[in-house]
């Protein structure tokens, strides 16, 4: 159960009240902006008592997703790379946290041609996964690529499935060898070689779950994959995401860390 990479910083930006007009791809009512900061409070107090060193950004209340700081930016050791999110609303925000990257990291990429959202980049424990979506394209993913060699990191594209928004919607690594993941995802050629476990029946919201160190931070509600991971030796701390789910979001998307 090897941890696949061992976090020390994380950058978070803390929600302004625009948050609850954020995009979602289906509708749906717009989420309580109290129990909404109430829920990136926890998600903050969590990353602090896992030992984190924390860098919080300031709201931007003209950007309404400016909290998901993951899909602008990919945070690494050894550098960061500014991406390009494919909603024409967010693109502003990459300027604004361009100053804080630089600030912790020496090297700092920018990604110039297609769009790519963080929510579809999963870094595994020898190489990065990018899936196509609808925010993220072929050029994009590409140019990444070319930009992730440059860190020392090879790339590799995959397919998102239709009806996943991004392809970490989907799976997340729970430990070096293994990839949590919708039924949709299991048979990904890119996760071969990998243990894949399949989210329990009515549990895919789930599959957006975040290891930090030790810990798995997993979806409050999701019952039957806490006896799962706890079956597996997993240490979890299950947070509420009910609000932040209202808009198409998860535990991955609120934070960056390297």
């Amino acid at each position: 159960m090897t941890a696949p990479h061992l976090f020390t910083h994380a950058l978070l930006r803390t929600p302004a009240p625009s948050a609850i007009h954020g995009i979602r791809a289906d509708g749906g009512p717009d989420p309580d902006f109290a129990g909404l900061a109430a829920e990136h409070d926890a998600y903050v107090s969590a990353l602090r008592d896992l030992d984190l060193d924390l860098t919080i950004l300031p709201p931007l209340d003209a950007f309404p997703d400016a909290l998901f700081v993951e899909d602008v930016a990919l945070t690494f050791a050894n550098g960061a790379i500014l991406l390009r999110p494919g909603a024409a609303t967010r693109a502003g925000e990459v300027d604004h946290i361009r100053e804080a990257l630089a600030a912790h990291h020496d090297r700092l990429l920018e990604l110039t041609a297609g769009h790519v959202d963080g929510g579809d980049v999963l870094r595994l424990a020898d190489r990065v996964v990018i899936g196509l979506s609808a925010r993220t394209d072929r050029a994009g993913a590409e140019a990444l690529a070319s930009l992730l060699a440059d860190l020392g990191y090879q790339a590799e594209i995959a397919d998102t499935p239709p009806g996943v928004l991004h392809f970490k919607t989907g799976c997340g690594l729970i430990d070096a060898e293994t990839i949590f993941a919708v039924p949709a995802l299991a048979g990904c050629p890119q996760f071969a070689g990998l243990e894949v476990v399949v989210t329990p029946p009515g549990e895919e919201e789930a599959a957006n779950l975040l290891r930090i160190n030790d810990t798995i931070l997993v979806g409050d509600r999701w019952t039957a994959t806490h006896a799962l991971l706890a079956s597996r030796g997993f240490a979890i701390r299950p947070l509420a995401t009910r609000q932040i789910a209202r808009i198409d979001a998860g535990l991955s998307c609120m934070s960056l860390r390297w």
